[in-house]
């Protein structure tokens, strides 16, 4: 019957529904058992999950201790029943008032339930033949149920360790490149605006907190790794920039020292006559920033993607179909920038005009203006989302 599994605390302690629903849940598999060391393990590791201090780990070591086997089995009595004495002694002589809150704390954990008895003693009464009848005192139940929970808890904690790790080392890594990679264009006299990149990366290195979070983390590599990406497309502009200037100063040379007598190479000719070699485009389709980013510097865009969520590139991009009819761009414009910067880019551009819908007043122009700078490489979307990522954008006179 259920009402054997639910016990109510001795004395001034209140019972509530939360402790009367644990212990009815307490319910384990016939034939279970598992290692109370490895569950114990377990729970070190995933003790910030559980709200569970180092304290608390000492009092449930201490605990564990007064089960005489190795293995917590379903067909086995799981109540231990040390007193405060005991348990103080085995915790390393922790203060009673201390011991009496962790208790509590493990209780509240669900980690394990208090069975007491009449007058609140902890003991065990056994039969003729010394076999233990029944005990009062420290029920270990839930850790023998919540076994493979602990464990996925505890592999958790361990994966996010070692991502937090990761992203530690990459920001560590991209932050140094970003460095360098500034040091030696203006050293070098390479050609952009070097004071303002710099100005930015020092705001982001002044924002690293001295104990970053996961999030915190995530958000700064992505920031940084946009900027590294801006500092690298200015210096591959400017290599193409110079090649071009090189390969025109070879071409004009090669038509002065080309055969004068003929006629067909002094006439100009189209660049559709059959046989005319057409100029490679210098302009190509910037690599697309990471998704997550750009819902971070542009959040509206998620209400107008289906069902109201943006969780892949495909939807962003139906997302910006439908903004783009909204801010009364027309299919025409928005084809020409896909072609241009790429459909993620574009789409992703189309979420950064509806950030910043209220400070524009033409956003079909204003596309076809990026679309054209774009391919004259004077445009670049990293910029743009950086600075809504900070969240920089005043109330400045409006744009288009």
């Amino acid at each position: 019957m259920q009402s054997e599994l639910v016990t109510t605390p001795f004395g001034r302690r209140p019972v509530t529904l939360a402790l009367v629903k644990r212990q009815i849940a307490t319910k384990i598999e016939s034939g279970k058992s598992a290692d109370k060391w490895k569950i114990f393990r377990d729970v070190s590791t995933a003790r910030e999950l559980l709200g569970l201090q180092d304290r608390s780990l000492a009092i449930l070591d201490a605990l564990l201790s007064f089960y005489p086997e190795n293995e917590l089995r379903q067909d086995a009595g799981l109540v231990v029943f040390p007193s405060n004495a005991q348990l103080t002694l085995r915790a390393h002589g922790i203060a009673g008032a201390t011991l009496r809150r962790h208790l509590a704390f493990l209780v509240e954990a669900g980690l394990i339930l208090r069975k007491d008895s009449a007058n609140g003693k902890r003991y065990a009464r056994k039969d003729r033949a010394g076999a233990i009848e029944s005990a009062f005192g420290f029920d270990l139940s839930p850790l023998l149920m919540r076994s493979e929970e602990l464990a996925q808890m505890a592999q958790q904690v361990a994966a996010d360790r070692k991502a937090f790790k990761r992203a530690k080392e990459n920001l560590t890594i991209c932050r140094r490149d970003v460095r360098k990679l500034i040091t030696a264009a203006i050293e070098e006299g390479a050609d952009g605006d070097w004071e303002k990149i710099e100005a930015i990366y020092v705001e982001l290195v002044g924002r690293i907190p001295r104990s970053p979070t996961p999030s915190d983390l995530g958000d700064l590599l992505d920031e940084m790794n946009m900027l590294q990406e801006e500092i690298l497309n200015t210096l591959d502009l400017q290599q193409k920039a110079e090649n071009n200037s090189t390969n025109d100063a070879h071409y004009e040379r090669h038509i002065q020292n080309s055969d004068t007598e003929s006629i067909n190479e002094l006439e100009p000719s189209s660049r559709t006559e059959q046989g005319a070699i057409p100029r490679e485009r210098t302009n190509v389709q910037p690599k697309a920033f990471p998704l997550g980013m750009v819902l971070r510097a542009c959040p509206e865009i998620a209400a107008y993607g289906p069902g109201g969520v943006v969780g892949s590139w495909r939807d962003l991009m139906a997302a910006a179909v439908t903004v783009r009819s909204m801010l009364g761009v027309s299919p025409s414009a928005y084809q020409e920038a896909c072609d241009a910067m790429g459909p993620e880019n574009a789409a992703a551009t189309i979420a950064c005009i509806l950030e910043r819908a209220g400070h524009i007043n033409s956003a079909g122009g204003y596309l076809r203006d990026l679309t054209s700078k774009t391919k004259r490489d004077e445009f670049s979307l990293g910029p743009v989302l950086m600075a809504l990522l900070r969240a920089n954008g005043g109330s400045g006179q409006k744009t288009g």
